[in-house]
């Protein structure tokens, strides 16, 4: 009964009024909320990692230390190439010792190769690939892993 008496003491232009700032109160909150996104936001692109330029692989997987093949991405063709006097437990191979090789050091042989971004076709078998560590690491569906040359990751 209280309640009926305070809305009947009210009038018309005042009841118009609370309406209205209950309905600004409510659109203020629902733009808050649209627009206080986090930078961090699942929404956002992932970023776009170039797979040109050179690739070491090891034989375990987990582990870059034992890398002992540097496949070279350029423009469309795979070059392998071995590091010399490397790889074994005794004597490790580098970054400094890839970095040494030249075109020289290639195998004989050339693989091609295209990538839009996510599916990999090295010799026309085609790889869904992921990027880890800022793009240093790419992995493949098929848990091959390649680490990038002179990159920080392990």
């Amino acid at each position: 009964m209280f309640q009926i008496e305070i809305i009947d003491s009210l009038s018309k232009k005042q009841i118009l009024y609370i309406s209205g700032m209950k309905k600004l109160l409510l659109l203020s909150f629902l733009l808050i909320f649209t627009f206080s996104c986090d930078e961090d936001s699942e929404n956002l692109p992932a970023p776009y990692y170039s797979i040109e330029g050179k690739w070491l692989w090891s034989p375990d997987p987990d582990d870059r230390t034992y890398v002992n093949t540097m496949y070279e991405f350029v423009d469309g063709n795979v070059y392998t190439s071995y590091a010399a006097n490397c790889g074994w437990a005794d004597n490790y191979c580098t970054d400094a010792d890839f970095n040494a090789l030249d075109a020289t050091d290639r195998i004989p042989g050339v693989d091609t190769y295209t990538f839009d971004g996510n599916t990999l076709i090295w010799d026309e078998i085609s790889r869904v690939v992921l990027f880890e560590c800022d793009g240093g690491i790419m992995l493949n569906e098929n848990s091959y892993k390649l680490w990038r040359l002179n990159s920080d990751c392990n």
